[in-house]
């Protein structure tokens, strides 16, 4: 694409824009470096991640590209056996921390994300993160001018000598200012050059004590110790880092990328942009669209098609009428698509794919001010007409403007003409009458014209395609003002061509108008039929509910019926089973009793069409309440937890979702759940091995009181298991989603009878060893299902 286009249509500020999103220099750089693609195959590849960053960031949030710094020639060195230094260090720790943290912003839950893989999904596959070594760099360099005193054992070494001989030094020189006061200016401890001292008065320079002088020495000979031992801390986690070299590199390069697609996504989000459909066909048809640049609040979309049934589209109409910013708002939107980015228009709006884009445009507008004369259009002109073909894109604004209307109005119809001839799909608009006859004369070739209000003097921006547009000299010049006799004046001064040529426009204006008016009215009556279709449909639901409620209520007071007369042919046929001593009779009356309760049942069983008869309410028993019970609240349709225990009233508290509310137990059901019956199940087993002598309630009281953490150390195998059995119970009862058992880290019997125990536990999801900051290998922390 050609470098002069970008400029003209402002796709630099796009860029300029999408840079800004971007996080790191390589983001950054890829960004400024975006062009727009000619192979559909790449530009579909582009459209797709960039979809899929947006969709991410919709679901997610955006990616943290924090610590993402460019670390390539700290790579180098490693290459090459060099040792960096504590802040170069720090830097790859940073990048591997950052590569930790888009794994996991990667990685897809299948339980919880219901959606295929994506375009993104094979760069957090490549990614390599080291946490190890990240973990070494994090705990041996505290600061790039600090190493951690535990970095070595050699260094943590040296650094207890040097604070026990700086200690020393001390004890010698406060001996020294309490026995030798007079010999001293100060009665102050310095550093000189690295070396503890005191103000000594010149005459009394040779009076310093050698115990000093010999402490400072050593002291001096720690500390260059203590630089060697920091240096080789430096070496080795160079050595670590290096074995790493290429796939640090690599995920580098991977993060940018990354940054670089996903400020794509920003951008899109940005504007409220789509993803356009492609094609090669030459066709352009935008829905709604917006030029990026311009306020999204103020500026009035346009829908346009090119392509189709025309290859040529002119636009006239007066000036500040939005006719420019059409043009650019094509080739910009067009420009855009095809280097990956989405465009601010509707769904369904398409591009093509074109080799080049062309454009001599001379805004006289506040989009960008050119002062170019006749002749540095025409050179524009003439350039384009050599290199254009059949897969370019033209837009002429204002074309051939600037010199004698007839001579302008017969190049630019000559130059419409030799593009049409070539299938060059084109754009352009103009003011010449002679090019709105030549779209009218010419097939595939069509009038647009940007709408214009004669009566508030103001420009509507609507495109409408089909209709030559009025330059509306005449009107504005009378709106404001200029005399009738002299408006007269000069319509006679117009030949009777062009007379007749801007009558045939006006009256194709009014006859759209017109039309425009009986569509918006058509529009308004279908929307009252709708209304009143939907008012006669909501009617008819209401008398099927009313007319099913009356049939419900006799269906239902019928069965009481029957359930009456059921039972008390019932009870008489038992008083009369109990009296009578026949047995033959009692059989009779037996089997009288069971054909009698046959046909109750059948007509008390008719099924029901419409409804189902509802379930009884399984009201709570207050009294059996507890917390944590899973209830359905009626009113609301909603289950919940029970979080506290009803008063006096009834009333109680349940936590449904983040919605804490007060109800009655009259307004609820109980449920029982699967989770309910797993932790029955759960709880039942570890009963068995407690005391039999524990009730449930004092469970459920341990339960809501227990502790998150559980700490083991000093009990044998023996004693641990029984103790940690109870607790993962009580903590399962209370709802807790993981807990920290504290085993310390010894021979590891402790821990290994820990793992098994937790192997074996039904309601146990998953178990781990404690990281960083959580106890590490001391501690494991085992979360519920």
């Amino acid at each position: 694409m050609n470098e002069q286009v970008l400029s003209v249509l402002e796709y630099d500020k796009i860029i300029g824009m999408l840079a800004d999103l971007a996080a790191t220099e390589g983001g950054k750089s890829a960004c400024r470096a975006l062009r727009p693609m000619s192979d559909i195959r790449d530009i579909i590849s582009a459209q797709k991640e960039t979809s899929d960053a947006l969709a991410r960031v919709y679901r997610k949030g955006g990616m943290s590209f924090g610590g993402v710094k460019d670390i390539r020639a700290s790579l180098a060195r490693l290459r090459v056996g060099a040792s960096l230094s504590a802040g170069e260090l720090l830097g790859v720790g940073s990048l591997l921390s950052a590569v930790s943290r888009a794994v996991s912003y990667g990685k897809r839950d299948p339980a919880k994300e219901d959606r295929p893989a994506d375009a993104l999904d094979g760069y957090y596959d490549s990614l390599m993160p080291y946490p190890s070594l990240e973990r070494e760099i994090t705990r041996c360099i505290l600061s790039e001018d600090e190493i951690a005193d535990d970095a070595s054992p050699g260094l943590k070494s040296v650094r207890r000598a040097i604070k026990l001989t700086g200690e020393r030094v001390h004890q010698q020189l406060a001996g020294l200012l309490a026995s030798q006061r007079s010999l001293l200016q100060d009665a102050v401890i310095t550093m000189r050059d690295g070396r503890y001292c005191v103000p000594v008065k010149a005459e009394n320079k040779s009076s310093e004590p050698m115990s000093v002088v010999n402490l400072n020495n050593t002291l001096k000979e720690l500390e260059g110790q203590e630089k060697k031992e920091i240096e080789k801390v430096l070496a080795d986690l160079s050595s670590q880092a290096a074995a790493f070299e290429k796939e640090i590199h690599a995920d580098l390069e991977i993060l940018e990328k990354l940054d670089f697609i996903f400020a794509k996504g920003s951008l899109s989000r940005q504007m409220r942009g789509v993803e356009p459909r492609l094609t090669t066909r030459g066709i352009i048809r935008l829905k709604k669209a917006r030029h990026p640049l311009l306020d999204r609040k103020k500026v009035v979309p346009i829908d346009l098609t090119l392509g189709e049934t025309f290859d040529q589209l002119i636009i006239t109409g007066p000036n500040t009428g939005g006719k420019t910013v059409t043009l650019k708002t094509v080739g910009l939107l067009t420009l855009m698509g095809c280097a990956g980015l989405h465009i601010p228009a509707f769904e369904g709006s398409t591009i093509n794919v074109f080799q080049e884009v062309w454009a001599d445009i001379g805004d006289r507008q506040s989009i960008e001010l050119s002062l170019s004369t006749f002749s540095a259009h025409m050179t524009n002109i003439v350039r384009i007409l050599k290199t254009a073909d059949r897969d370019s894109l033209v837009l002429f604004d204002e074309l051939c403007a600037g010199t004698d209307p007839n001579e302008g109005a017969a190049l630019a119809e000559s130059i419409l003409s030799y593009l049409h001839e070539q299938k060059i799909r084109t754009m352009a608009t103009t003011h010449y009458s002679e090019i709105k006859i030549y779209a009218l004369s010419t097939d595939h070739v069509e009038n647009a014209c940007c709408e214009f209000n004669v009566d508030t003097l103001q420009p509507t921006y609507r495109l409408l395609i089909g209709i030559p547009g009025k330059s509306n000299a005449f009107a504005i010049s009378h709106k404001l003002g200029l005399p009738d006799s002299l408006i007269e004046d000069a319509q006679k001064r117009m030949d009777h061509e062009s007379t007749s040529f801007e009558d045939v426009v006006a009256g194709l204006e009014d006859s759209r108008v017109r039309m425009e008016e009986d569509r918006r009215k058509a529009a308004e009556e279908l929307a009252e039929a709708e209304r009143i279709r939907r008012d006669l449909a909501e009617q008819r639901r209401q008398l099927d509910e009313k007319r099913e409620a009356i049939l419900q209520k006799s269906r239902d007071k019928a069965a009481k019926v029957l359930q009456d007369a059921k039972d008390y042919a019932d009870e008489s046929i038992r008083i009369l089973n109990k009296t009578a001593e026949d047995g033959g009779v009692s059989r009779m009356m037996e089997q009288e009793r069971t054909r009698l309760r046959e046909k109750l049942n059948q007509v008390s069983s008719v099924p029901e069409k419409r409804a189902p008869k509802p379930k009884k309410k399984n009201t709570p028993d207050p009294a059996a309440l507890r917390i944590g019970d899973t209830v359905k609240v009626l009113s609301m349709g909603l289950e919940g937890t029970v979080t506290s225990l009803p008063d006096a009233g009834g009333n109680l508290t349940v936590q449904m979702g983040i919605l804490t509310t007060q109800v009655n137990v009259k307004d609820l059901e109980m449920v029982r759940s699967e989770a309910a019956e797993k932790k029955e199940k759960a709880s039942f087993g570890s009963a068995s091995r407690r005391s039999s002598g524990a009730s449930a309630q004092a469970q459920m009281d341990k339960a809501s009181r227990i502790s998150p953490e559980i700490n083991l150390i000093g009990m044998t195998v023996d004693e641990a298991l029984p103790v940690l059995d109870k607790y993962l119970d009580d903590a399962y009862l209370s709802h807790l989603d993981k807990v920290r058992i504290v085993h310390g880290r010894g021979t590891g019997a402790l821990k290994n009878a820990v793992w098994q125990k937790l192997r074996k536990t039904s309601y146990i999801k998953e178990y781990r060893l404690g990281v960083y900051g959580e106890g590490d290998s001391g501690v494991t922390i085992a979360t519920f299902q």
